[in-house]
């Protein structure tokens, strides 16, 4: 294809090209700051949003069977729609577990006349199966654990101690140490769609809201925290503002619809 004969350069106008390059620079710094404006108005509104944290979702091919205290076998999934928390202990070594198990027996007591909330504990210890039944109605009836609210319930130590660590995400895989079971007491809590939810807290900084804290149910932690002489802002100590956040938390996912899937 040739090129017509009259075709002639087009002449560059200095002026023209500069005032292009100006409207394109000032085009790049009004978009870059409407993208800095949005970006800052998102993370104002995320750093406000206090809804409870999703960590992990407990699937029904991921369920746990157990043996309860009244002998039956049931599963987690049956809890499905309802709001409920989880801890786990030892029998031979109840220390560790102290807080949760007193936290645990306040909500018990709160949210009794809730018939969407229950409780569930787990024996971590390793029990003979043919006492096993026996073992655990024992230790609910001394414990005060009470069918159908508050389930207590073991299963195969390998099984259970699998779940704990991997579904619930505890911090500790259950073992023994020196004649001693290791196990994290953390109260963990789930949502009516098999959520494992953690409570969000706002934080400030300089008057400002930053990016928000997401607070594990560990009472242990929370004790240390005091001992370290870390101050809540309030006349109350980190553990009983835990506790506070907790119920708080579990009267928020009450509110939360199930899914329909």
């Amino acid at each position: 294809m040739s090129l017509p004969a009259d075709l002639e350069p087009a002449v560059r106008d200095p002026k023209k090209l500069r005032r292009t390059a100006w409207t394109l620079v000032a085009i790049m710094l009004l978009g870059g700051w409407l993208i800095l404006r949005a970006y800052d108005t998102w993370a104002t509104r995320k750093s406000l949003d206090d809804r409870p944290a999703i960590v992990h979702r407990i699937k029904k091919e991921r369920d746990l069977r157990l043996m309860r205290q009244d002998g039956k076998l049931a599963d987690l999934f049956d809890l499905r729609g309802k709001v409920f928390v989880l801890n786990a202990f030892s029998l031979r070594d109840p220390q560790a577990a102290q807080r949760s198990m007193a936290v645990m027996r306040r909500l018990a007591e709160n949210f009794r006349e809730q018939p969407d909330f229950h409780l569930v504990s787990f024996v971590i210890d390793p029990l003979p199966a043919e006492s096993l039944a026996a073992t655990l109605a024992g230790s609910a009836a001394a414990q005060g654990i009470g069918l159908p609210q508050w389930w207590l319930g073991s299963n195969e130590p390998s099984t259970l101690h699998k779940f704990i660590k991997n579904e619930l995400k505890a911090t500790v895989y259950p073992n023994e140490s020196g004649g001693k079971w290791n196990y994290d007491p953390s109260i963990v809590l789930i949502d009516r769609n098999g959520h494992i939810r953690r409570a969000v807290v706002t934080k400030t900084r300089n008057g400002k809201p930053t990016r928000p804290g997401v607070v594990a149910f560990d009472f242990d932690q929370a004790a240390q925290w005091d001992r370290d002489g870390l101050q809540t802002g309030t006349e109350r100590s980190n553990e009983e503002e835990l506790e506070i956040l907790l119920a708080k938390t579990i009267g928020a996912l009450l509110a939360e619809p199930t899914e329909s899937r």
